[in-house]
């Protein structure tokens, strides 16, 4: 955000010195952007990814399993949906991946909204998961995979689907890498990947940076 505001600050003095329009129109665009990005992350992801939640109709005895928590915001809606079921975050807690990023952090949110009881943090990369085959019914994860080097990026994705049990169910919300994603999931042996938008209450800076959910259910019999 400082650096927006640089840049909208540059803009303005730009569009005075030289007494020209088009420094002010890049202003207000620069401006959108930023307000869009403050919306996205402050709001619009609780309204989508509480549709996404409210549309796998949980039953409450889930095990969750977040790759890439972050602070904790979508762990903790998914966790308000568990009675008797547990919601496990992962991260390597790395500030450059989101502002104020760490362990600390979600364990605070996790107790001010009242589901510490029936979750668990934890430091562990998301291309070599610590956890057993089949351990979890849903594996979510919001705007991190991205943040892994391209390279690993499909290990990442082979994790998440050892993890999860057959009839069990992935989403990914990415900012890029959708295609990808799905490819690879595909050639793991999932038939029903789907993907689509989530809309503009995910844009991060604007239509040209949109978010899309990849989603699957991983088949019963074997994967490949």
């Amino acid at each position: 955000m400082p650096i927006l505001g640089l840049l909208i600050a540059v803009a303005v003095v730009s569009g005075v010195l030289s007494e020209t329009v088009g420094p002010f129109i890049g202003a207000v665009a620069i401006f959108a952007c930023a307000g869009l990005n403050f919306y996205a992350t402050r709001q619009g992801k609780f309204v989508v990814w509480g549709n996404v939640l409210d549309q796998l109709r949980l039953q409450g005895d889930e095990e969750i399993l977040d790759v890439g928590c972050g602070r904790g915001a979508i762990l903790l809606m998914a966790a308000q949906h568990l009675t008797t079921g547990h919601a496990v975050g992962i991260d390597l807690w790395k500030r450059r991946d989101q502002s104020g990023n760490s362990i600390q952090a979600a364990e605070r949110n996790a107790q001010l909204e009242g589901v510490a009881d029936g979750g668990q943090l934890g430091t562990a990369d998301m291309t070599a998961l610590p956890f057993e085959d089949e351990s979890f019914d849903l594996v979510i994860s919001n705007l991190a995979i991205h943040n892994v080097k391209r390279d690993k990026r499909y290990k990442a994705i082979g994790e998440a689907i050892r993890v999860l049990r057959p009839g069990g169910r992935l989403m990914i919300a990415d900012i890029m890498g959708a295609t990808q994603y799905a490819k690879q999931l595909e050639r793991l042996g999932i038939n029903d990947v789907a993907r689509r938008d989530l809309g503009w209450r995910m844009w991060l800076s604007g239509p040209w940076e949109r978010t899309m959910l990849v989603s699957c259910t991983k088949s019963v019999g074997p994967t490949h």
